[in-house]
């Protein structure tokens, strides 16, 4: 097979072990042995080629975009080839007067918005990473803006797959909405890879808003920023963001970006619409955080001054990762109903500070969605099972709560066993059923979501 490949690709075909390490870490605990080729597409074309070279010698195909995954997605458990798709990163259409754009699957959401700016649009799905949106479609990922405008799920409307046998199928239109046949795009996104590699997507753009405000809270508290949050959803604000950070992930940003931002728990919220609307949400938010105890209020208005507290979130990971120098982290991102945010979020806290484990909290707590990572020292086993076992109690308190094991994240290798206890055995048949029906030899990504 790597001959054909080399024949086909010439140097963009590689078997260095530099390149093929690379390809085979994402920040997952994990460490597996990387994949045993990496080729770089740059067309579907090229995509179908690769999958139907590995459909004929029953090898294993991975898709890869900006290596940014969590839970192990992109890891070679079976070895194989990587299939590296971030030269695919070309805009092919946009209609702006229909809110639509198609892009090729390693084009990244800051690419993407860079390249509309002009247009008046803006895509706002946000997952923190300037991850590539094929990455994003097959994780069903979300992100800060997820409380206003949904998840990829809600955003996608076509696709461009190339299925386990080498062949390519255009799934959706550019359509609203449709009743014809089964949802096959809504199959895909979320599929982690596993039934085909997503190569072309069409989107949903939305208006830029006239008036963007963004402002921050302290409280004194993780329970008193949450049922803030739960206010505000209930009361039908409809606030485009609304992260929390607790006093860790500050103080870990603080030192990281050399800011000065108070260490307590933290709202950082972010509000679109008109100039009146925006000024209106604002103040019933800050009504509502003074209830709570919430306090300092400080309003970011211009842009330079939301760029630099967003991108302080953003790197909130990163600068985590700072506080315990040479860790890896274990990080979960459980969902709960809004409703049951506050239980879920202050006996996880309760747990992990009994433990001693170092750790920080952010969270898109607006929709529910709250991540710990676990800080451990990978040269000491007692500490990853210690993060692990935390992990596995803050997940069944999310399942009892009527919530799921991954908002965003995706399942990958890591919540295997919790994706059965969430969804139980019938359904976790069910997709076994469809991953055989599509992937008959089990070359998509094989290992992942779970076991065949």
């Amino acid at each position: 097979m790597l001959e054909s490949l080399a024949a086909r690709f010439g140097s963009r075909l590689s078997t260095a072990l530099a390149v093929r390490e690379q390809h085979g870490r994402d920040e997952s605990p994990f460490d597996v042995p990387p994949p045993d080729a990496v080729v770089f597409c740059e067309s579907t074309e090229e995509v179908a080629f690769v999958v139907g070279q590995a459909a004929r010698h029953r090898v294993p195909v991975i898709p890869y975009g900006a290596g940014s995954s969590l839970e192990g997605h992109l890891l070679a458990v079976q070895g194989g080839v990587s299939i590296d798709l971030s030269r695919m990163d070309k805009l092919l259409q946009i209609h702006a007067e229909d809110l639509t754009v198609t892009v090729q699957a390693g084009v990244s959401r800051e690419q993407l918005n860079r390249e509309i700016r002009d247009t008046g649009l803006f895509f706002p799905i946000d997952p923190g990473a300037n991850a590539s949106l094929g990455g994003m479609a097959a994780t069903r990922a979300s992100g800060t803006n997820a409380v206003r405008y949904g998840t990829m799920r809600e955003n996608v409307l076509a696709l461009t797959v190339v299925t386990a046998s080498g062949e390519v199928m255009r799934t959706g239109t550019r359509a609203r909405k449709s009743s014809a046949g089964y949802d096959l795009t809504r199959l895909f996104v979320g599929s982690e890879g596993t039934l085909g590699v997503m190569t072309e997507i069409t989107l949903k753009l939305f208006p830029l808003p006239q008036a963007v405000s963004a402002a921050v809270c302290h409280f004194p508290d993780i329970a008193s920023a949450v049922n803030t949050t739960i206010q505000i959803i209930q009361m039908g604000v409809p606030i485009a963001r609304c992260e929390l950070l607790d006093a860790n992930a500050i103080r870990a940003v603080n030192r990281a970006e050399k800011m000065t931002l108070r260490e307590a728990p933290m709202l950082l919220m972010e509000f679109h619409g008109s100039e009146a609307s925006v000024q209106e949400q604002a103040e019933t938010v800050q009504e509502i955080a003074a209830e709570f105890g919430g306090e300092a209020f400080e309003w970011a208005r211009t842009p330079e001054a939301r760029t630099r507290l967003w991108a302080a979130r953003h790197r909130a990971y990163l600068s985590g990762l700072q506080m315990k120098p040479g860790c890896r982290a274990v990080t979960t991102d459980a969902c709960v109903p809004i409703s049951r945010l506050a239980e879920a979020i202050t006996e996880s806290v309760a747990e992990v500070d009994a433990s001693g484990l170092p750790y920080f909290i952010v969270g898109h707590v607006g929709d529910g969605n709250f991540h710990i990572a676990y800080l451990i020292d990978p040269a000491i086993p007692a500490e990853r099972e210690l993060a692990e076992s935390l992990n596995s109690q803050l997940v069944a308190r999310a399942l009892r709560l009527e919530g799921t094991c991954t908002g965003e994240h995706g399942v990958g290798l890591h919540k295997q066993g919790f994706l059965l206890d969430e969804a139980g055995a019938e359904a976790v048949a069910m997709m076994r059923s469809l991953k055989r029906a599509l992937d008959p030899h089990n070359i998509m990504n094989p290992g992942k979501i779970f076991v065949l």
